[in-house]
């Protein structure tokens, strides 16, 4: 776990320095950091729009008496984008935007809920057979 925070840590910084610089050298310095304020911007404009209306599927869910699994897992995957998209850089925009689209939200919150799934039943499985 160790050495995949220090590999996120140093590697996608590196990747964001770059592609700054690429993108810095076609289109110009201005430019470039012109559109990282830009996409931060309308990135939590964003976010927060759909953090509302994730709050109010909750709050609806919660009404009838049902638990808003899906919803809470929406709402961690939007905070997540809104900390993306306010983070300077190109990948780090891109994967935030990627979080906001609902067809690409649903796919991740799918394979979140699976590995939650075989996480939890892997534990499950050995509360009930003993270690030897």
């Amino acid at each position: 776990m160790l050495l995949k925070f220090f590999l996120a840590f140093t590697v996608i910084p590196i990747i964001e320095i770059y592609l700054l610089i690429e993108i810095g050298s076609m289109f110009g310095s201005l430019t470039a950091v012109t559109l990282v304020i830009l996409t931060g911007f309308l990135g939590a404009l964003l976010a927060r729009m759909q953090g509302l209306q994730t709050l109010y599927r909750i709050q609806g869910s919660l009404r009838e008496g049902r638990m808003p699994s899906g919803e809470l897992l929406d709402a961690v995957l939007i905070v997540i984008a809104g900390l993306l998209l306010l983070t300077p850089g190109f990948l780090t925009d891109l994967v935030g935007f990627l979080l906001l689209i609902p067809a690409t939200r649903y796919s991740i919150k799918y394979w979140l809920r699976r590995q939650i799934e075989l996480r939890y039943m892997s534990n499950q499985h050995e509360d009930i057979i003993p270690k030897q």
